[in-house]
């Protein structure tokens, strides 16, 4: 089969692999329908995340099920599905709390020996734990596809955030970053009924989709200037839930600046460069909470799942650029440039 191999930075290859195979009575083999390229994905591209030359990349798909081991039981063959970005057994301490990133024998897509998401089918560990079923009808609706495919990460990662930042009916919620993430926790914020939603960010086609998805004000500066706007928005005190999804020092501490006194931040930027950003004296002092984290996207999906059936929550605005398989290389050279915003892959 085709996929997707990296082998040094900006060395993106489509090649020639083994097709997967049953291993485990507790495998699947799914045949990938649509993927995606991730934000997170570039760290690997540009060599800030280490890997190794050929290995499999790729995190965010659904697809058709065309074998299974002999102790599944919850897909089929011929199943419509969708994989979070990481799969779980679902029975361990950790997944039953709803901490499926925690799983003690989950693991990564695109881990060494692992298939990734960016390839024509994926063999699937733990596939009771890991798929959640779909109605095969939506396998013939495109736009539906895409709204599908979101919750193998970037919705439910939004949803996360808007979480660990106490989003709730009549609280004003902050989003630091512009990025597919960043989009899907204003989408999720409005979801669970914030009245007044920021997002901060400079570049307006991106804009123009957080206010698509309920933001009601965009802040474009940065730094004091950012932290200013958004005072003047909330006269003076800051937001209640603010979102921090970037993962520089400087978002964290314009997450931190904008947060109101006895506020929350849900952190889903992944963490990069030389600090933190966060002061734990200015958290104590302010009373701020900090949650968040990698999101155990598993966990949500059945909550989330009705809302995206019925059109209620479409995040598929955030694909802004659509490549086959073969052209996953140059999906990456465009999200690294930003002229797109997140790369739907079809096969």
């Amino acid at each position: 089969m085709r996929a997707t191999t990296i082998h040094a930075p900006y060395d993106m290859r489509v090649e020639d692999v083994p097709e997967p195979v049953v291993r485990l009575p507790t495998d699947a083999v799914l045949r990938v329908l649509r993927a995606c390229i991730c934000g997170s994905d570039l760290w690997a591209y540009r060599g800030e995340a280490a890997r190794q030359p050929g290995q499999r990349i790729g995190h965010e798909f659904l697809g058709i099920v065309e074998e299974i081991g002999s102790e599944v039981g919850t897909v089929g063959r011929g199943d419509l599905v969708v994989a979070p970005f990481m799969w779980s057994d679902g029975v361990c301490d950790y997944c039953r709390e709803g901490l499926t990133t925690s799983c003690e024998h989950g693991g990564f897509w695109g881990s060494v020996g692992y298939d990734g998401g960016q390839g024509e089918a994926v063999r699937v560990p733990f596939a009771d734990g890991t798929l959640v079923r779909l109605p095969k009808e939506a396998a013939s609706d495109d736009r539906l596809l895409s709204s599908l495919l979101t919750l193998s990460d970037v919705l439910g990662t939004g949803h996360h955030a808007a979480l660990g930042a106490g989003a709730r009916p009549g609280a004003t919620v902050a989003v630091v970053g512009d990025g597919a993430v960043g989009l899907c926790a204003v989408l999720a914020a409005k979801r669970l009924g914030a009245e007044r939603i920021i997002a901060l960010g400079r570049h307006q086609a991106r804009t123009d989709i957080a206010r698509r998805f309920g933001a009601t004000d965009v802040v474009a500066e940065r730094g004091d200037a950012a932290l200013e706007a958004v005072r003047e928005l909330t006269r003076g005190q800051g937001a209640h839930a603010v979102v921090e999804a970037v993962g520089t020092e400087q978002s964290m501490r314009t997450a931190v600046a904008i947060t109101r006194d006895g506020g929350a931040i849900g952190f889903v930027g992944v963490p990069h460069g030389s600090g933190t950003g966060v002061d734990l004296g200015v958290m104590f002092d302010r009373n701020i909470a900090l949650r968040g984290g990698v999101a155990p996207v598993r966990a949500y999906i059945p909550e989330l799942l009705p809302d995206v059936l019925d059109g209620t929550v479409d995040a598929s605005p955030v694909f802004d650029m659509t490549v086959d398989l073969e052209g996953v290389p140059a999906g990456y050279k465009a999200m690294d440039e930003r002229t797109a915003l997140k790369v739907l892959v079809t096969n």
